[in-house]
């Protein structure tokens, strides 16, 4: 999976170009999280537009690579990087939240196609995702599994179960992508409830850690790539990310956790995406 640098930049604007969406659909909806599905349009961006071995045209292709978003609350990044890879019509973005919708409030499994798991509880995708990866163990194939995680949910407790039992298994065909941003809907997390040192907590619990700045697509892609080396254990990468990124009167701000932007804010912060759009294209020329 090696990666140019007109990749690199393909992959940069196309985070850009689903953050401004976002905020679309966000505003429109009137309700829905802005700091957080901001924060992993890059880490989105890498997935379904290079690392991910999938098929939009058959979502239920069985040798599919697996993503599980525990953290089911940022699902309005997972609906945009679904509708711009293919799976449903980008106009359908514009009714997230809506009586009837498909795009629910927290993704639903069999409500859309690309979605593989419902979530919504905090704590509970990882044990999920295991499951999904003994199967493919199970059934000898080859597919990956990928969970895409908070870092408050590491509060629950049954989040640590099922860390403890990846590492008895030696659940290689695993990969946990924590969202490191430091906010959850109460405040910062080390006030809520303190998580460090995150890294040797995971080493305690003999995983693979690696940690990475969430927003360097390039990093992003070599983390996956020495998970995908690794076979005596599963690997989390610990992605250091700015909640609210491309949005600065929204980065690091937990009071942007869960709420969406007025239409007043919504302009101010296209206007500084789009801003941005051309500093990304000049980054790498």
């Amino acid at each position: 999976m090696h990666l140019s640098q007109s990749k690199i930049k393909e992959l940069e604007l196309r985070a850009n170009d689903m953050r401004e969406e976002l905020m679309e659909v966000l505003v429109e909806a009137g309700s829905g999280h802005s700091a957080g599905p901001l924060g992993m349009a890059d880490i989105f961006s890498a997935f379904y537009f290079h690392i991910l071995s999938h098929d939009p045209k058959n979502p239920e292709w069985e040798d599919r690579d697996r993503l599980v978003l525990s953290n089911g609350h940022i699902c309005p990044i997972q609906y945009v990087s679904l509708a711009n890879a293919g799976y449903f019509d980008k106009e359908e973005l514009f009714t997230l939240r809506k009586i009837d919708s498909r795009l629910q409030g927290h993704p639903h499994r069999g409500s859309l196609p690309g979605i593989e798991t419902t979530s919504g509880p905090l704590g509970s995708g990882l044990s999920q995702a295991i499951g999904i990866a003994v199967a493919a163990k199970l059934n000898q194939k080859r597919y990956r599994v990928y969970c895409l995680a908070s870092d408050g949910e590491h509060n629950e407790g049954n989040w640590w179960e099922a860390v403890m039992l990846a590492a008895k298994m030696r659940i290689n065909n695993l990969t946990v992508v924590v969202d490191r941003n430091n906010i959850q809907i109460d405040g910062y997390t080390e006030d809520v409830m303190p998580l460090e040192s995150l890294r040797d907590k995971y080493e305690a619990f003999n995983w693979q850690v690696l940690e990475i700045d969430g927003h360097k697509i390039e990093a992003i892609v070599d983390a996956v790539n020495e998970a995908k080396a690794t076979l005596e254990a599963p690997t989390v990468v610990i992605a250091h990310t700015i909640p609210g990124k491309g949005v600065s009167f929204m980065e690091g701000q937990y009071g942007w956790h869960g709420k969406p932007p007025k239409p007043e804010e919504a302009e101010e912060a296209l206007k500084e995406l789009r801003s941005l759009e051309g500093k990304i294209r000049g980054e790498h020329a």
